[in-house]
């Protein structure tokens, strides 16, 4: 039993990574995080950390599309890179 936790929050992972490959040309007709380099990182087998790196500019409409396509409260931070690049990151409770 101890290693159920690890496990469901694998499955979710799995589940949110497939939600994204899939759904995210439909909410991105910029193209504005599809094709960016995306890294995804547990937290505490808790939480879940996307974050899209190189990305020009994003839209609200895209925030919200991305937190529909995860399926769960969702937070996300947007922060500079570069003068022309901005890192969008979302941050996935698993629980």
């Amino acid at each position: 039993m101890s290693d159920a936790p690890g496990v469901a929050a694998h499955e979710r992972i799995a589940e949110i990574r497939r939600a994204l490959t899939e759904g995210l040309v439909g909410i991105d007709p910029h193209h504005r995080l599809a094709g960016r380099p995306v890294s995804y990182r547990l937290i505490d087998d808790a939480s879940l950390e996307i974050t899209y790196r190189d990305v020009p500019g994003i839209a609200e409409a895209e925030v919200l599309g991305v937190k529909q396509l995860i399926g769960a409260d969702s937070f996300c931070t947007v922060a500079p890179q570069t003068q022309e690049a901005i890192t969008v990151r979302f941050v996935v409770p698993l629980k």
